[in-house]
């Protein structure tokens, strides 16, 4: 599998507010504005992120210990019927065993951004790791790099549903997705009963998410929402229901003392801050707001593609989608 990651950052933010201008002289396919990760069709998603990348338990735990719970948020559904539902704040939310289901992914603060060669930058709801100037990614070389993004698209080729490298092409021209060949089989992916306690986790007490449910909905999740779900994350157990007291106690205080401990959580605050107050979108405030506090610098696209591995992505062998 080879792609074209140089200047895009397609599959890393959301694109969707720059589609009326796009679409002026291009058609975009009505997919382009669907959920990328979520696998859950016939379930939309209460929030409306439509690159969310779903990580396993142990990536939700590397991210707790690393002080970065403020990079993380959950992610939960609409439930396809009311038998499958649970109601909570009003909302039919998707349920396994009466119990609400949900991914934890990386958040998308608004950033100052210019993909796809555009001329002028503009605020969009972007990775929390993605670098707004040279849009690689902060942590693509560390452990705590997420599976899913490293093996993004070969997952949505090996279940033949369209990419985000496609969908960028169709809007605005160029060549993003240079080869589609890859290893990774349906049959090699964790979909449906094997996701749960690995990736799909189950909230054990309903009642413990009145006011979440709502907040998620209308995009104004607090931090006590976030350490909730992310302590019942860290908790999981592949392949059961299973919940780990130790382990939730462990991450619900990560969750909730430790956001000071990383850049993360205050360039959030500044990101929001910036864009409510309609600061000018300008790229290099990365700096500033980032590595100023700590974030790691990137590269740049000087370096090959080999360096780098953003044009060419081997397989992974990791088995999330």
């Amino acid at each position: 599998m080879e792609v074209n990651c140089e200047g895009c950052a397609g599959c890393c933010l959301d694109w969707q507010p720059l589609l009326a201008e796009l679409t002026d002289e291009r058609t975009v396919s009505d997919s382009s504005r669907g959920p990328l990760h979520s696998g859950e069709k016939g379930r939309p998603p209460l929030d409306d992120d439509p690159n969310f990348v779903a990580l396993t338990r142990d990536e939700v735990r590397g991210f707790l210990e690393a002080g970065m719970a403020a990079a993380l948020t959950p992610r939960f559904w609409y439930a396809r019927d009311d038998a499958e539902g649970v109601s909570i704040d009003g909302y039919e939310v998707a349920a396994v065993s009466g119990r609400p289901v949900f991914f934890v992914g990386l958040r998308k603060p608004p950033k100052p951004v210019a993909p796809f060669g555009r001329e002028e930058p503009t605020w969009l709801p972007a990775c929390v790791f993605l670098d707004p100037e040279t849009l690689q990614c902060r942590i693509h070389e560390d452990d705590l790099f997420p599976a899913e993004c490293g093996a993004y698209p070969a997952h949505n080729l090996a279940l033949e549903h369209e990419t985000e490298c496609e969908r960028v092409e169709a809007a605005v021209g160029g060549e993003r997705l240079l080869e589609d060949d890859v290893e990774t089989t349906p049959e090699d992916l964790l979909l449906g009963s094997q996701a749960i306690g690995e990736k799909l986790f189950c909230h054990p007490r309903p009642e413990g998410l009145e006011g979440t449910i709502g907040r998620v909905a209308q995009g104004e999740l607090a931090t006590a929402d976030r350490a909730e779900c992310l302590a019942v994350a860290a908790a999981s157990s592949p392949g059961t229901l299973a919940i780990s007291e130790y382990h939730y106690e462990w991450g619900k205080e990560r969750a909730l003392d430790d956001e000071s401990e990383s850049w993360v959580g205050p360039a959030i605050g500044e990101w929001n801050e910036r864009a409510e107050a309609g600061v000018e979108p300008t790229p290099e405030l990365g700096d500033a707001v980032e590595e100023a506090r700590g974030a790691p610098t990137t590269p740049g696209w000087e370096l090959t593609s080999d360096e780098y591995g953003s044009d060419t992505i081997e397989e992974t062998g990791s088995d999330e989608q």
